[in-house]
């Protein structure tokens, strides 16, 4: 039996091509119009794993999806970078000139700004995803209307993409987390998800932070998240990378003694970037 997947998105969407580059062919996605969804699917059992895009290299952090992984608490056992490549999608036939409305998830169209400035004709409409738009084009069989999305959604929607790789920055990556119910223990890991809070003392982050430096413990991202409905208060998530287990096991004995509502998200295996 296929595993499920539970994805923000349609088929073909990135989030499907991050959960085939993870799991493989052999799996069953479950389509859902927010990621609050796909952590409801996950949380009632009608998921086996959920994937989550948590940054864009030109976008940033998604922000609203660190708030779903401190409500629901799922365990993060891996993750996937995926090179974002936009094209302008369109029916078969249709032309550059035909085109009036431009349609795509908001992050792409930020994306690929350069290229739409060319085309200050076009009226720029957000939609709820890539993929999406590609199909809506598809089934509503709208020859004004041109989609931003992967080669893989104009594969799967019988699209022609009229311009390739329309993304302004060519290094655009998104790094996606796999979320499970269950802590799945995950041999040779040699990178963390933390979350904690720290006081409002003078350097009082600064010394979390020297106990991986003298651990030899790479942080390789930090967040911070205001703490809901109380002043001054912050949650910070860090992404922490070590090459010996005994270094990582040290510098969280360490960091324990300087945090309150200390957490771990997750250990897994670090995904080499492509």
């Amino acid at each position: 039996m296929s595993i499920k997947i539970a994805i923000q998105g349609v088929k073909a969407s990135f989030h499907e091509e991050a959960a085939i580059k993870y799991f493989g062919e052999d799996i069953e996605t479950i389509e859902c119009e927010s990621f609050k969804k796909t952590c409801d699917m996950l949380k009632q059992g009608k998921a086996d794993y959920v994937v989550m895009a948590i940054e864009n290299s030109i976008a940033g952090s998604i922000l609203p999806n660190y708030n779903l992984l401190r409500d629901y608490r799922f365990h993060i056992i891996g993750e996937v970078h995926l090179n974002v490549q936009q094209n302008l999608l369109v029916l078969p036939g249709v032309k550059m000139e035909d085109i009036k409305t431009v349609q795509s998830h908001p992050i792409a169209i930020r994306q690929c700004d350069e290229f739409l400035s060319d085309h200050p004709e076009w009226t720029i409409k957000e939609g709820m995803d890539t993929a999406g738009c590609a199909k809506m084009i598809s089934e509503q069989k709208l020859k004004t209307t041109a989609a931003i999305a992967g080669e893989y959604a104009a594969k799967i929607y019988g699209l022609d993409i009229l311009e390739k790789r329309i993304e302004t920055n060519k290094k655009n990556a998104t790094r996606f987390l796999i979320l499970c119910n269950d802590v799945v223990e995950q041999k040779g890991a040699n990178k963390a998800s933390l979350s904690f809070q720290t006081g409002n003392a003078v350097g009082a982050l600064a010394n979390v932070l020297q106990c991986f430096a003298e651990q030899n413990v790479n942080l390789s991202k930090i967040q911070s998240m205001p703490v809901v409905g109380r002043r001054n208060e912050y949650d910070f998530y860090v992404d922490v990378e070590w090459k010996k287990q005994s270094d990582y096991d040290s510098a969280i004995r360490k960091v324990l003694k300087h945090t309150v509502n200390f957490s771990i998200m997750g250990e897994y295996i670090k995904n080499e970037k492509v």
